[in-house]
C-alpha cells in the first residue's frame, strides 16, 4: 500500500501541474495570465482577461485535477490521512507546476476539487459560502480565505474523519494567500471585476 500511496502522490502532483489557465488562455488567444492582470494563473484572472467562457473552462479543469486523484485514491482504499497528503500534492502541483516553470496559482479550485469526494453537502456549503462572500465584498481572495478557514468546521459536522486532512489543505491555501491578505489589509487588493489591475 505504501508504494501505491507514493505513486498516487506523484500522480496527483503531475495532474496538478497541468496549468489549465495557461492552456485555455493560449487556446483563446488571451494574454498569458502569469504576466497580465493580477499575475495569477487561475480562473478569476482569466475572467478579467478573457471573459466568462474561458474562465469557466479553467475553473472546471482546476477542480477536476484535484477531484480525480483523490477520488481514485479513495476507491483504492487509501486512508483519510493519506488522502489528505495526496490532495496536498495536487495543490502543490497547481502552485508549483513542473510543466510551467513552477509558476502556478493559488490552488483554491483544486483544493475544492480535492474536497468534493467527501460529499456534495460539503461542496455545496463551500460553494455557497464563496459566492455569498464574493457577492458581498467583490474580493475573490477574501472569499477564498474565509471559505477554506470554515472548511474544517463544515467537515467536522459532516464527516469528522476528514477534518485533519481538510485542515492541512486549509493551512496550505491560507499560506498561499498571505500576500493577498496583506493587500486586503492595506486596501490594495483588486476585485473580481477589476480588469486593469496590474501585478503587485
Amino acid at each position: 500500500m505504501t508504494s501505491v500511496i507514493g505513486m498516487m502522490m506523484i500522480a496527483a502532483y503531475l495532474c496538478g501541474s497541468v496549468s489549465s489557465a495557461v492552456i485555455v488562455s493560449k487556446l483563446f488567444r488571451l494574454p498569458d495570465p502569469r504576466l497580465h492582470g493580477s499575475g495569477n494563473p487561475g480562473a478569476t484572472n482569466v475572467l478579467r482577461l478573457g471573459g466568462t467562457t474561458p474562465a469557466v473552462l479553467v475553473l472546471v479543469f482546476d477542480v477536476l485535477k484535484g477531484t480525480i486523484p483523490v477520488w481514485g485514491s479513495y476507491f483504492l482504499g487509501i486512508e483519510a490521512f493519506y488522502l489528505g497528503m495526496i490532495a496536498i500534492c495536487a495543490c502543490l502541483g497547481h502552485i508549483y507546476p513542473v510543466f510551467f516553470g513552477f509558476q502556478g496559482g493559488k490552488a483554491v479550485a483544486t483544493a475544492f476539487g480535492t474536497m468534493m469526494p467527501i460529499g456534495l453537502d460539503l461542496a455545496g456549503l463551500l460553494v455557497a459560502t464563496w459566492i455569498i462572500l464574493v457577492g458581498a465584498t467583490g474580493y475573490s481572495s477574501f472569499a477564498a480565505v474565509v471559505t477554506v478557514s470554515l472548511a474544517p468546521i463544515f467537515t467536522w459536522f459532516i464527516k469528522p474523519l476528514y477534518t485533519i486532512p481538510v485542515s492541512m489543505l486549509s493551512i496550505l491555501i491560507i499560506f498561499r494567500h498571505r500576500q493577498n491578505i496583506l493587500r486586503l489589509w492595506q486596501g490594495k487588493e483588486s476585485k473580481v471585476w477589476d480588469k486593469t489591475k496590474k501585478p503587485e
